[in-house]
């Protein structure tokens, strides 16, 4: 088993308050992040930017993985994740997490590259975790 770890700390409270987000690596410290990050496009992230940078990260790294598995050498994957942040009664919720994939695998048929990236879509964990919609669009260049 695998755990990985982050840690956030907000100061202040609503609009007003600031936060910074780490993890465990490193790749982050102390990174901003607060209502002006998440909604008004100011410098810093935002947990939605964070959950596609991880859901398009997991599901190449699974495609990729079933693709070697099939008995594939060599490939360019490359995947954008566009996730939906939107009102939900009082509150917000992640409804949406729309996956926009470019690949070139050389000498796979289209029919085997679709199934091969839907299974890798659906079994990719960070795909698991999410409760909302996921989409995959895909094009295979030659």
């Amino acid at each position: 088993m695998t755990v990985r770890t982050a840690t956030a700390r907000y100061e202040g409270l609503g609009k007003a308050g600031k936060g910074q987000v780490s993890t465990q690596s490193g790749v982050l410290k102390e990174q901003r992040y607060d209502f002006h990050t998440r909604f008004e496009e100011e410098a810093g992230t935002n947990p939605e930017e964070l959950i596609a940078a991880a859901h398009a990260a997991c599901f190449t790294m699974a495609l990729s993985f079933a693709l070697a598995k099939a008995g594939y050498e060599d490939g360019t994957l490359d995947t954008k994740a566009a996730v939906t942040l939107e009102k939900d009664g009082e509150g917000f919720k992640v409804s949406k997490s729309a996956l926009s994939l470019t690949a070139h695998v050389p000498g796979i048929a289209p029919a085997e590259f679709e199934r091969i990236a839907g299974e890798a879509k659906q079994g990719c964990p960070i795909s698991k975790l999410l409760n909302a919609e996921i989409t995959l669009e895909q094009k295979l260049e030659s």
